[in-house]
C-alpha cells in the first residue's frame, strides 16, 4: 500500500482522509477552515434502519463511507432547510444497528440574553423536525431514500470554551503534521494554516516540501 498518513489504496490512486493531500497522501492540507466549528450545535443520533452497516463504513476514507455520508447529509439538508439558523450537518460516526449515525446539526449563533436556553429549545425542535419529516413508504434496502428514526439530543457550545484556538487546530490538523499548524483568524472565518499557507502573513514558498 503506497499510501501515507491513513491514506486508502484504491487500486489506481490514493482517496485521503480529510486535511490530508498529496498523490500519496504524504502531506497536511494547507489550510483548515473551522468556522463551522465555532458556532452552537446540536449533537443528535438517527438509526437508519434501511441500511445495512459494514466495516468499511467505519473507515472515514472509504468510498462507502462518503457516498453514505453525502446520502445522509442531502437527506438531512431538506428535512432542516426550513429551520431557522440551520446552516449544515457533520456525520461524527457510524455504527451498527442497522446505520446509526451521530451526527452534528450546525446552528447560526442564538440571539437574546438566554443563549443555553435558546439552544435547549432549538434541540427539542430539531428532533421533532426529524421524526416527522416524510420516508419513503417502502423501506426496504432497495429503496431510494432512507428509513430513519432521530432518537436523542443534546445541546453543544462552540468548541472554542473549552479549547483555545491553538488545541482546537492540533485537534482538527492531520496527527503526523498537528504541531505544524497555528489559528489565523480573517473578518468572517478562522483557519488552521502552516508557515506554508500562502496569502498568510510570514508564510514561505514551500514548493511541496
Amino acid at each position: 500500500d503506497p499510501c501515507q498518513n491513513g491514506g486508502r489504496w484504491t487500486g489506481t490512486f490514493c482517496l485521503c482522509p480529510p486535511n490530508v493531500d498529496g498523490a500519496r497522501c504524504q502531506f497536511g492540507a494547507s489550510t483548515i477552515n473551522l468556522t463551522a466549528e465555532l458556532g452552537p450545535s446540536i449533537l443528535m443520533l438517527a438509526r437508519v434502519t434501511n441500511r445495512n452497516f459494514s466495516e468499511d463504513m467505519g473507515d472515514t476514507s472509504s468510498p462507502t463511507y462518503r457516498s453514505f455520508v453525502d446520502e445522509f447529509s442531502r437527506t438531512m439538508d431538506r428535512i432542516y432547510h426550513n429551520v431557522s439558523g440551520y446552516r449544515g450537518t457533520r456525520v461524527l460516526t457510524l455504527t451498527r444497528g442497522s446505520v446509526v449515525v451521530n451526527y452534528k446539526v450546525l446552528l447560526h449563533p442564538p440571539a437574546g440574553d438566554k443563549p443555553s436556553a435558546s439552544l435547549d429549545h432549538r434541540a427539542r425542535e430539531l428532533l421533532e423536525v426529524a421524526n416527522a419529516a416524510p420516508q419513503p413508504r417502502n423501506c426496504s434496502h432497495s429503496t431510494e431514500g432512507l428509513c430513519f428514526s432521530a432518537s436523542s439530543s443534546r445541546s453543544a457550545h462552540a468548541e472554542m470554551s473549552v479549547l483555545n484556538a491553538t488545541e482546537l487546530c492540533r485537534k482538527y490538523a492531520p496527527a503526523n503534521f498537528s504541531r505544524y499548524y497555528y489559528p489565523y483568524r480573517t473578518q468572517n472565518s478562522f483557519l488552521c494554516v502552516t508557515n506554508c499557507t500562502l496569502n498568510v502573513p510570514g508564510s514561505i514558498n514551500c514548493n511541496s516540501g
